[in-house]
């Protein structure tokens, strides 16, 4: 079964190539794994490694105008793949495309990253346009 945990190259060139100048929502699912895996072999959990991640690269996400909008704990798929499984769910809004993209190419954030990756299993991240309706669905 592929992961998914870091952009490849080729979706992230498609990312970029979607407007720039627009509020996004990213749709965030992420699975952690029991171990950290990081190169230099620490015993951490995945959860904890993934902490650490979202405390050192919170304020970065902060400083270019993000916020999380929803997040939440799943509990069980009731529609889709049993093997789906996922630990954390949010949503996270940027001001536009571009604030994301200045965030993933920050030092500090490329440092905080690594704990990332050490940390999730598999994920997915799904670029949205924020419903202009603001509510309703199917439309």
């Amino acid at each position: 079964m592929t992961q998914h945990i870091d952009p490849t190259r080729d979706s992230f060139a498609r990312f970029k190539d979607l407007p720039r100048d627009q509020p996004i929502h990213m749709l965030n699912l992420i699975r952690l794994r029991d171990q950290a895996a990081y190169p230099d072999g620490r015993a951490v959990s995945g959860a904890a490694a993934y902490q650490t991640y979202a405390r050192e690269s919170g304020p970065i996400f902060v400083a270019l105008g993000g916020r999380i909008l929803w997040s939440g704990r799943p509990e069980g798929m009731l529609i889709g793949p049993d093997s789906e499984s996922w630990d954390i769910a949010f949503v996270a809004a940027y001001p536009d495309a571009q604030a994301m993209i200045d965030m993933i190419r920050n030092p500090d954030y490329q440092a905080a990253a690594r704990h990332r990756t050490a940390a999730v299993a598999d994920s997915r991240l799904i670029r949205m346009a924020p419903n202009p309706k603001g509510d309703g669905f199917g439309g």
